[in-house]
Order: C-alpha cells, then structure tokens, then sequence
C-alpha cells in the first residue's frame, strides 16, 4: 500500500479541476503560439512574393531563357555572366548608374542635414516647414517627373530660361538630354527634389531625442552652430544616418522611373538617343522585355544586387568612421 494511501482523506491533493488546466493551457498557447501566428503572414507573403522570386531569378541567369525561341531555352552555366563583362551597353549602363547616384545621394543627404538642423531650431511655423519639406515626396514620381522634362525642355523650358539670365545659352538653348552630364544633372535635380524632405524629417525625428543640455554645454565651450551639427548633431544621429545612406544607395542603383520619364521616347527604355542617361534597371528591362533575353536580364539583375550589397557595406562603414564609430 502506497503512502498516499495510508494518507487521511483530509491531507490527500486533490487533482486540479478541468478549468484551470484549461487556463493554463490557454495561457500556454496565447504566450508562445499566437506570437508566431500573428507574425506569419508577413513571413507567407514575404516567402511568395520575395524569396521564391529572388530564388526563381537566380535558376532563370543560369538558363538561355528567350521568349522569341522557345527552342534556346537550356542550360547555361555562368556564360550569361561572363557575357556581363564584354557588354558595352552593361558597362556604359553602369558608369550612367553610378554618375546620377552620386550626383543625387550626396548632395541630397548633405542638404537634408542642414535642413533637418534648420528645423530642429525655434522657428516660427515650424509646422508649416515641417509639412512643406514632406510635400515632394507625397507627389507621385510620374507627375513630378514629366512636369520637370517640360523644365529642362530645350525650347521654352524654365531652366534655360534661368541661365539666359546669367548670359549663358542665349544664342543656342542647351539640349540637357544630348549630353551625358546634362542629363545626369537634370535627373539628379529631380531625385534630389523628391527625397531631401523625407531624409530631412527622418533626420529631425533623431535630432529630437538629443538633450537640449548638450548643445548649451557645447556653446559655453565656445562651439558654434556648424561645428556643433558635425561634432554632436551627426555622432549622435548616427543609425538613422546609417540607414537614410543604405536606402538612398538601394534606391539610387535601382533608378527607374526618373530617367524612363525623362527620355523623350520612354517606350524604347534606350536612355537617350546614345544611351547617354541609360541606366541599369532600364538595361534590364529592354533585355528582359523588349530584347525578350529573360536569362540575361536575370544576370543583370544578379550582377545589380552584389553592386548594390557591396557599395551599401562601403558606405556604411565609411559613414561610422566619418560619426567617429571605428
């Protein structure tokens, strides 16, 4: 005979009722099933509509993979990727790629900086600049880009007409999409004009959470407003400095509307009529759709995605040794 046997009726445990295993079990499930469960459908989507087609592309740049012949359809190896390397087009499309972007990324963080430091001041209507600087970016990119394609027309367009005041062009307008530099310029204008507001805000959302007693201590140490921006203002905004530079250099490799709408005939995605503004993402799209080369549109779009991780991890680093993180 057992101990709890031998045990009074008074001192035997009873079991737990049926509800508060059930409780127990509810609570069980509420604390480490419906987590996942609430989170599993962006993890569904993001699995079907991102990692099976990066996965699909990346078997489509290994096969001749043509929609005119469905005969060349096989295997290729690396030869699509070899092909990138004597690819003029590719290479022109890439010097054409990197010129916008930095003509765009710089200058556009540079000055949403100051605007950002701007604002963080006591200004009257704050609301008012803090709304107006948010206005370009809430304006769809086909709208704004066709309405500066009219600004940087070569007859009767409002950019010539501002160097003519300066004595510039007077006799012969200047054709911003005949040249390389021109166009370049022209459609770094419009990128810039679309995304300084939104860096700005980010960047005053951060300058926000810096104590005010910071900036005092450093103006009695005789510090003054630029060298305070780039001494205690950049340092201590660092990660959303950091990530407005990786979202600039993702958006500025995969530049696509602007100079598709600034061209003259978009249709053609030829970048101008010697492909002097062409840039990567429009060749990808004329091989993969116009050309009907998907195998080799895919390797582009391959080669593209190591750019961009590479220069994102060179810029990153370069931006945490300029705040002072080595």
């Amino acid at each position: 005979m057992s101990l709890t046997e031998l045990r009074p009726a008074s001192h035997r445990q009873a079991p737990p009722p049926k509800n508060v295993k059930t409780r127990s079990w509810l609570y069980r499930f509420d604390n480490k099933t419906v987590p996942y469960i609430f989170i599993s459908p962006f993890f569904i989507l993001f699995g079907i509509f991102g990692v099976f087609p990066l996965i699909f592309n990346g078997v489509v740049a290994l096969r001749n993979w043509r929609l005119d012949d469905p005969t060349l359809t096989g295997w290729a190896g690396f030869a699509n990727f070899s092909r990138l390397l004597s690819d003029e087009d590719f290479w022109n499309a890439l010097g054409n790629t990197f010129g916008i972007f930095i003509l765009s990324t710089v200058p556009q963080l540079l000055i949403a900086l100051i605007i950002a430091n701007l604002l963080n001041r006591k200004l009257r209507g704050n609301t008012f600049w803090r709304i107006g600087i948010l206005l370009p970016y809430l304006t769809p990119v086909v709208a704004s880009t066709l309405v500066f394609a009219i600004f940087f027309a070569r007859d009767n367009g409002m950019a010539n007409w501002f160097l003519s005041l300066v004595g510039f062009g007077e006799e012969t307008p200047l054709d911003w999409r005949a040249q390389k530099w021109s166009a370049w310029i022209a459609i770094a204008t419009m990128v810039n004009w679309k995304w300084i507001g939104y860096n700005a805000l980010l960047y005053l959302s951060a300058m926000q959470a810096i104590p005010k007693d910071v900036y005092e201590a450093a103006a009695v140490d005789g510090a003054g407003p630029w060298r305070q921006l780039w001494r205690i203002t950049v340092p201590m905004i660092q990660p959303v400095v950091v990530f407005t530079v990786i979202l600039s250099t993702i958006g500025g490799l995969q530049l696509f509307n602007e100079p598709m709408m600034f061209d003259e005939n978009p249709q053609s995605a030829s970048g101008g009529s010697a492909h002097q503004f062409q840039t990567i993402a429009q060749l990808i799209y004329k091989v993969g759709w116009k050309d009907l080369d998907l195998g080799y549109a895919a390797a582009m779009s391959w080669a593209l995605f190591l750019i961009i991780l590479i220069v994102a991890g060179i810029n990153t680093l370069l931006t945490r040794r300029i705040g002072g993180d080595r």
